[in-house]
């Protein structure tokens, strides 16, 4: 562990792609879940919005972790406006002091990929099995990866609505892990006879992606892109399917999630079917979860996240000397 920091650092993008690894990444996740929860450790996230402006926070104090602290990202809609800016800010909890600023943009990526794979991990089958993914941006890709990491794959097959955007992306897993990778021209044909399927792309209309009716007996499904009310990713037939729902953050997944809020109106007890990741991962209903036959995990992402991956990114930088040193100080109020 290196010693407490003076003044705040920047780590980069470029710093994380260099130290950052999947196996440390979903360790660390594992272990912080596994850890008995504090509710007020990990409250929900908050949403500011206003004049076509919004800012969102995601706060967590990890437990047992060195490091403390919060993600924010604001966008104020415009037509010449690049996007969104992410800066994940870290305490340090020997000094209490503002300890760096990371740039959030591939940290939220990897976090979410990371705690994905930290579930599977605990999920799915020992042995190689097929892979259908739905979308071809970052998210999948790391997603892909992520899932490399902890399972052999047999082969990844691949569909999004650009045929040259998947068939880059199946040539890059191809090149990058030396997996089998194809693309098809339908999700249908992407998902039938996949062992492992992965919903990483919200619709066009919002209309879900992913029909229960296409899946194999005993496919795992991990969605993960419909994160507020209004977005549609997977139909009310996947949740109803499904035995045991996995959400990374309980309540956020069953009340804030548009496919969620669309099986509760269908008359589907989403509660009933229903733990946290913290219960995957610390053993609770450990009978319940290897009685499940069809498997449904729900990812919003989390400010719990966010910090563990920070924390460990900031600690490696640190030590191979990515981290920028800022020439500033913060006034402490006493």
């Amino acid at each position: 562990m290196s010693a407490p920091q003076t003044s705040p650092v920047f780590v980069s993008s470029a710093a994380v792609r260099e130290v950052f690894n999947w196996p440390d990444a979903i360790s660390a996740l594992q272990a912080a879940y596994a850890r008995p929860p504090v509710p007020s450790a990990v409250p929900p996230r908050t949403i500011a919005s206003a004049d076509r402006t919004w800012l969102r926070t995601l706060p967590a104090i990890p437990p047992g972790g060195r490091y403390y602290g919060a993600k924010l990202m604001g966008m104020a809609l415009g037509a010449d406006l690049p996007g969104v800016e992410y800066v994940i800010v870290l305490f340090d909890r020997q000094t209490s002091r503002i300890a760096a600023f990371v740039d959030g943009n591939l940290v939220t990526g990897l976090r979410t990929a990371a705690a994905t794979a930290a579930a599977l991990d605990r999920l799915a089958p020992a042995g190689p099995a097929r892979l259908a993914v739905l979308g071809s941006g970052l998210e999948a890709a790391m997603h892909v990866r992520a899932f490399a990491s902890v399972r052999p794959l047999s082969e990844v097959v691949v569909f999004s609505p650009t045929p040259e955007r998947r068939a880059a992306f199946a040539e890059a897993v191809s090149r990058d892990l030396g997996v089998s990778a194809r693309q098809v021209d339908s999700a249908q044909a992407a998902v039938e006879g996949s062992e492992l399927v992965l919903a990483a792309a919200r619709s066009r209309g919002e209309q879900p992606i992913l029909n229960g009716e296409w899946l194999a007996a005993g496919a795992q499904v991990y969605s993960i892109g419909s994160t507020v009310p209004e977005q549609r990713e997977v139909d009310v037939s996947v949740i109803a399917r499904s035995d045991l729902i996995i959400a990374d953050m309980l309540e956020e997944v069953l009340e804030q999630t548009g496919d969620m809020i669309a099986a509760s109106a269908a008359g589907i007890d989403v509660r009933a079917k229903a733990i946290s990741l913290g219960d995957l991962l610390n053993g609770n209903h450990a009978q319940r979860i290897r009685s499940a036959q069809s498997l449904l995990y729900k990812s919003v992402g989390s400010g719990l996240q966010d910090i563990v991956v920070a924390e460990l990114i900031l600690e490696k930088a640190l030590q191979a000397g990515l981290a920028t040193p800022l020439p500033i100080n913060f006034e402490t109020k006493r």
